[in-house]
């Protein structure tokens, strides 16, 4: 059971009970677009698709997009380069009873942002920002190190990642971005271009 817990975050609605240092409460708390806010902080900005397919939701996403317990839902992971460096591994997930009209795009968007979709949507509902740290055997940490090992980058595995995460709504249909932030973001603050 223990092992169960260290897999699953404790979600807070407040960025201060992560203890997240002063730095990444900047980019976890910031609103608007984060896609806006990376561009303005480097020359290049691109999204690298991970993976879309069908898969099992985490057990401390179910409760939040409508399940009693882990079950199917589309997923898909990227991460956001800055001047080809990944600075954030973002991991969203659909319930499979949203359709095609609850969120036209999800399934063309392929490396396209998904925040500028989402933002760019009057019918879209924000809700409020939840805020993480993810031990090294939370599963979204361990693909986002997963990630950043593939471009030759690595994160020690005691080292904290601070995430956010918010549901968006359209029509009927849920939608769940979290995002995690990867060390390199804290680097873009001193390295602003714009």
């Amino acid at each position: 059971m223990k092992g169960q817990s260290l897999r699953q975050a404790n979600w807070h609605g407040h960025v201060l009970a992560t203890n997240a240092p002063h730095p990444y409460r900047h980019w976890l708390t910031g609103g608007g677009s984060l896609t806006n806010k990376l561009k303005a902080h480097s020359s290049a900005f691109r999204v690298q698709l991970l993976h879309q397919d069908t898969a099992i939701c985490l057990a401390d996403e179910a409760n939040i997009i409508g399940y009693h317990r882990p079950g199917r839902v589309w997923e898909r992971e990227v991460l956001l380069q800055c001047d080809n460096t990944p600075v954030v591994f973002a991991h969203t997930v659909v319930p499979m009873s949203a359709d095609a009209s609850d969120w036209p795009l999800f399934s063309a968007l392929g490396e396209r942002s998904l925040g500028s979709t989402l933002f760019g949507d009057p019918q879209v509902r924000r809700g409020e920002l939840e805020f993480a740290r993810l031990r090294a055997t939370h599963p979204l940490a361990r693909r986002a190190r997963s990630a950043l090992a593939a471009h030759g980058a690595e994160v020690p595995d005691e080292a904290l990642l601070y995430a956010r995460r918010c549901l968006y709504q359209r029509h009927e249909g849920t939608l769940l971005v979290t995002e995690v932030f990867l060390p390199p973001v804290l680097k873009l603050e001193r390295n602003n271009v714009k």
